[in-house]
């Protein structure tokens, strides 16, 4: 609320929450449980709070630091994966359900075979 120019407070977001919902309107206790984060809205509620807000419904359900880690994690994956490893992906994926269980339980075998110290280790291409 703060960063859209709000008040952080149980009675703005009565106000304005139902100024914007067509549904049942909130109550200054129901608001005030959502902002303590004791409950989580409805989807229906989720969703015009953030059209309100200007930000994604999961950015509200989940905040901000989960999108970071994996953003994080999928940088590294886009700058360790070479195209080598890429084929090798594409090709898992398009065995059938059985075979690919095969593989996997192959990987995860030689995983445990020859533990890596560090995760970012377990990414770096070799060569």
């Amino acid at each position: 609320m703060q960063k859209a120019g709000y008040e952080a407070k149980p009675s703005v977001l009565e106000r304005e929450f139902n100024l914007r919902y067509w549904g049942k309107p909130m109550t200054l206790h129901g608001v005030r449980r959502w902002l303590l984060g004791e409950t989580m809205p409805k989807q229906d509620k989720l969703e015009a709070l953030a059209e309100w807000l200007m930000i994604t419904p999961h950015y509200l359900r989940f905040g901000e630091e989960i999108i970071k880690r994996i953003e994080q994690r999928q940088s590294a994956w886009q700058a360790a994966i070479g195209y080598q490893e890429r084929e090798t992906f594409e090709a898992f994926l398009h065995l059938p359900a059985p075979q690919r269980k095969v593989v996997r339980e192959v990987i995860l075998a030689f995983a445990k075979a020859y533990p890596v110290a560090d995760d970012k280790a377990a990414i770096t291409p070799d060569a």
